[in-house]
């Protein structure tokens, strides 16, 4: 599973020109899943992205501080197929590296549910969707999480 995670000041999502997901302060997370995600993935991504610090110390520092719980935001889900595409070869991206929707969103409807049982409050997208996602980067930091890192060896 792979997830790119943006500080953001407000982000929201449009479907057919209605927004069906929106937030102030907290982390827009757009996540992609693959053929071999399992249920520990989605614990790994869950618990790693609400506690990760990188929003600043309440005293202004720009440091990275504090984590989406410790600052009261919210999180925003939305399915990025598109993480898992390979452009090794000619123009044209590959998606066969993306789990297909029989797959993904049943994953994906587990991921939501792990988040909302984290504690943070959650809006998502809409699985499959054509999605307008609009977002206010702060910093701007944005983060790339893969889950299958957890198993390889610390550098060192």
């Amino acid at each position: 599973m792979k997830a790119v995670i943006q500080r953001v000041h407000h982000a929201s999502v449009v479907v057919d020109d209605q927004v069906v997901g929106k937030i102030a302060t907290g982390l827009l997370v757009l996540v992609g899943i693959t053929h071999e995600d399992t249920d520990e993935d989605i614990s790994y991504l869950v618990e790693k992205t609400v506690n990760l610090r990188i929003f600043p110390a309440e005293n202004g520092d720009s440091g990275f501080d504090r984590s989406v719980i410790d600052v009261n935001g919210s999180v925003l889900l939305v399915s990025q197929f598109t993480l898992y595409a390979s452009t090794r070869k000619g123009r044209r991206p590959g998606f066969t590296d993306a789990a297909p929707p029989d797959i993904s969103q049943p994953m994906f409807d587990r991921v939501i549910a792990a988040f909302r049982a984290s504690g943070t409050p959650v809006e998502t997208g809409v699985f499959g969707a054509m999605m307008n996602v609009s977002l206010e980067n702060a910093g701007p930091a944005t983060f790339i999480l893969d889950t299958s890192d957890r198993l390889a060896p610390r550098r060192g």
